[in-house]
This record gives structure tokens, sequence and C-alpha cells, in this order.
């Protein structure tokens, strides 16, 4: 399995949207297996502290799921944070499926 992921923000005057993209890399498809409806985690971090996490607040349903990327193909997912202070900030997504390792990172400026 060999799977990449990409993390984009982009900032306007009232807030930052993430696009996280994942991508198999390999000759095989990947299934991916989530033990509720949450399939990634943005969280962003100022100065090794956190200070916002896209599932803050949330709540996910208690379900399970399954998604499959064929080969080479990818899938994205999007979160937002709204109303974000002025600053330096580094984000760091994940996917949340089962057994299953890809992260990215990107820093950013409001």
């Amino acid at each position: 399995m060999t799977l990449s992921g990409s993390l984009s923000a982009t900032v306007s005057d009232d807030a930052v949207e993430f696009e996280y993209a994942v991508a198999n890399d390999g000759s095989e498809a990947v299934d991916l297996q989530f033990s509720d409806s949450q399939t990634h985690e943005v969280v962003v971090f100022e100065d090794g502290e956190e200070v916002w996490s896209f599932s803050d607040d949330r709540m996910f349903m208690q379900m399970l799921q399954s998604e499959s990327i064929a080969p080479g193909d990818a899938v994205t997912y999007a979160a937002t944070w709204e109303d974000a202070p002025a600053g330096e900030y580094e984000a760091r997504a994940w996917l949340t499926a089962n057994d299953v390792d890809c992260e990215a990172a990107t820093s950013f400026t409001v």
C-alpha cells in the first residue's frame, strides 16, 4: 500500500480553507476502513502548541464506513478554520482510517 498526502491552506479574510489530498501511488486499490464518520483530522499549531483542530466541538456518527482509492487516483478532504487570528502556523493532516498512515503538513500565515 502506497499512499501519499499533501495539505494546502488557503487564507481569506474570514477563514482558512484546508485541502488534504490522499493519492494512491501503488498498483493496487487501497481500501480504507473507518470506525466512525470522521475520515480525516487537521490540527493547527502555533509555536508547537495546538491552537485548533477540525474535530473540536464536532460529533461524529458511530458507524463503520469504508472508501476505496484506485491505483493512480486520489481523494480530497476539506476543513475550514473560521476567524483564525493573525499569526504564523503549521498545520498537519492525517487519515483516521484503521491501520493506515498517511500524513501531510504545511505552514501558512494569517
